[in-house]
C-alpha cells in the first residue's frame, strides 16, 4: 500500500469546456480544516485531477434539472466520458439515462466476462436554493439540494481512473440515473433493460452525509433504508351549516380522529423491535372563506416507512381497518388508498462485506462505521437491490469546526439534505471516486 496522499486545494480552473461556475469566487476559503488524507493507488491518482471534478460538479450544481429533464446533465456526462476514453456510451436508457462500459483486462477464466455496476444519480429538487457562491443554481425554483451533482461526479471521476489503468478483469459498468427524487428512475432504466444490456453480477451505490465528517464511511449488512408508501384516506360525511351541525355528519371531526387513532397501529400492532413510522402531513377540508359551512368531505395524505415487507403488510392492512371503523362511528365512511412508492434499500451480504473491506483500506478501519444506523428516509437504488445484489454506502462530507466555546459548530457540507442551503462538499470528491474504482479492482481483481 501506498502512503497516504493528501488532498490538493481546489482551484476553478478545468480542461473541460469553459462553463458560468468556472471564476475566481469558486476557490476554497482559506479558513478550511485540515485537508482528507486516504490511502491506496486510486486515491493518489484521482486527487491529481481533483481540480477538474470540482469544476465540473460546480457546473452541474449551477445548472439543475428535475427528473427525466436532465437533458444538460446527461450531455455534460456523455461528454466527459468521451474525454475519459471510456469504451463504451449508451444513452436513453430510461429516458435521460447514460450507461458507460470500461474494460478491463481479458479474466483469467474462459466465458462470459464477469460485470459489476456503479450507479450514481442525476437529478435535482424542485426547491429555491439560498446560498450566495458563484455556483449557485441558474434556475429558480431549481436546486441540487440532495448532493447528486457530487455523485454524478465522483462516478466521472473513477470512470477516468478505471479507463487509464484498467486494473481490473471484466468490465466495469457505470450507470448515471435520472429521476430518483420520487421519479423512479432506476425502475424505469430497469424496465428500459438495464440489466438485459448489461448483466451485472452485483451493483454499488453511495449517497454523501451531512451527519458524518469528510473521510468516514458508512454502511450495515442489512436495511440502510426505508420502503416509502404514500396514503391517501378520503373522509365522506354529510356536509350542512355550522350553526346546525347535529344535522350533519361532520367530516373534519372524523378526520380529527383518525388522525390520532392511526398513531396507535405502531404503538400497539407493530413489535417493538421492529421500525414502522406513520406519518400524516397533509388535511384539507372546507373553504377557509366559509366560516360556517361543514364541508361534505375531507382528504388526509401521508406517508408510511417500514423496513420489512410483512410489517409494511401488516401497517397497510390495519390503516384500512381502522380508519373504516372510526369513521363508521361516525355515521361517515374513509377509504384508504395505499401507494408502494419505494421499497426499502436492503445491502446483501457478500457485497457489504467486499464494501466495507475496500472502505478500511481506503480510509482506515477507525474511520468506518460499518454498523451504521438505518434512515427511515427512502432511495430508488432499491429496485436495483431487488434485482441485482449489491451495497449502497454513505459519505461522509460535514465539516464540524471548534466555535471557540470549547464546542463546534457545522462548517462545509454540513447542511443537511433537501435544506436551501446545502451544498456538496468538494473536499470528498477524490475519496468517493476512488471508493468506486475500489469496489471495480476488488470486484474482479487481476489473476
Amino acid at each position: 500500500m501506498r502512503a497516504p496522499a493528501t488532498l490538493p486545494s481546489l482551484p476553478a480552473a478545468s480542461p473541460f469546456p469553459p462553463t458560468a461556475a468556472d471564476s475566481p469566487d469558486n476557490a476554497d476559503s482559506p479558513d478550511r480544516p485540515p485537508q482528507l488524507r486516504a490511502s491506496g493507488r486510486a486515491f493518489a491518482q484521482i486527487v491529481q485531477y481533483h481540480p477538474e471534478l470540482t469544476a465540473f460538479r460546480r457546473d452541474l450544481h449551477a445548472h439543475p434539472e428535475l427528473g427525466f429533464e436532465e437533458v444538460y446533465t446527461s450531455s455534460r456526462v456523455v461528454h466527459a466520458l468521451k474525454l475519459c476514453g471510456v469504451d463504451e456510451v449508451h444513452t436513453g436508457i430510461g429516458k435521460t439515462g447514460v450507461v458507460a462500459v470500461i474494460k478491463g483486462q481479458q479474466p483469467a477464466k474462459a466465458g462470459a466476462r464477469p460485470m459489476v455496476g456503479l450507479r450514481a444519480d442525476m437529478d435535482a429538487l424542485p426547491m429555491t436554493e439560498h446560498n450566495e457562491f458563484g455556483w449557485k443554481s441558474s434556475k429558480t425554483g431549481l436546486m441540487h439540494g440532495c448532493g447528486h451533482d457530487g455523485h454524478t461526479t465522483m462516478l466521472v471521476g473513477a470512470a477516468r481512473y478505471l479507463a487509464e489503468t484498467r486494473n481490473f478483469a471484466g468490465d466495469a459498468v457505470l450507470v448515471f440515473q435520472p429521476a430518483e427524487e420520487g421519479r423512479g428512475g432506476a425502475d424505469a432504466m430497469i424496465k428500459d433493460g438495464l440489466f438485459e444490456r448489461f448483466p451485472v453480477q452485483a451493483i454499488y451505490a453511495m449517497h454523501n452525509w451531512p451527519a458524518m465528517r469528510p473521510g468516514t464511511i458508512g454502511i450495515n449488512p442489512g436495511p440502510m433504508m426505508a420502503a416509502a408508501d404514500r396514503i391517501t384516506i378520503e373522509v365522506t360525511g354529510k356536509g350542512g351549516h355550522g350553526a346546525h351541525a347535529y344535522l350533519t355528519v361532520d367530516p373534519v371531526l372524523v378526520a380529527a380522529h383518525i388522525i390520532t387513532a392511526v398513531q396507535s397501529i405502531v404503538s400497539r400492532n407493530v413489535k417493538a423491535m421492529d421500525n414502522a413510522v406513520i406519518s400524516i402531513c397533509a388535511v384539507q377540508a372546507g373553504d377557509l372563506g366559509a366560516m360556517s359551512v361543514v364541508p361534505e368531505t375531507a382528504l388526509l395524505v401521508g406517508t408510511v416507512r417500514t423496513f420489512k415487507p410483512e410489517v409494511q403488510d401488516q401497517v397497510e392492512r390495519r390503516l384500512k381497518e381502522l380508519c373504516a371503523a372510526v369513521a363508521q362511528g361516525f355515521g361517515a365512511t374513509a377509504t384508504v388508498k395505499y401507494e408502494r412508492i419505494y421499497p426499502a434499500t436492503i445491502n446483501s451480504p457478500a457485497e457489504y462485506a467486499l464494501a466495507t473491506a475496500v472502505a478500511d483500506q481506503l480510509v482506515g478501519a477507525e474511520n468506518v462505521v460499518s454498523n451504521l444506523e438505518p434512515s427511515m428516509g427512502s432511495e430508488d437504488f432499491s429496485f436495483m437491490l431487488r434485482v441485482k445484489p449489491g451495497a449502497y454506502l454513505r459519505l461522509g462530507q460535514g465539516e464540524q469546526l471548534p466555535d471557540g466555546k470549547g464546542g463546534t459548530t457545522g462548517g462545509v457540507g454540513s447542511r443537511f439534505l433537501h435544506n436551501s442551503c446545502y451544498d456538496f462538499n468538494d473536499s470528498v470528491l477524490p475519496l468517493g471516486s476512488a471508493l468506486f474504482a475500489g469496489i471495480v479492482e476488488r470486484s474482479l481483481p487481476l489473476a
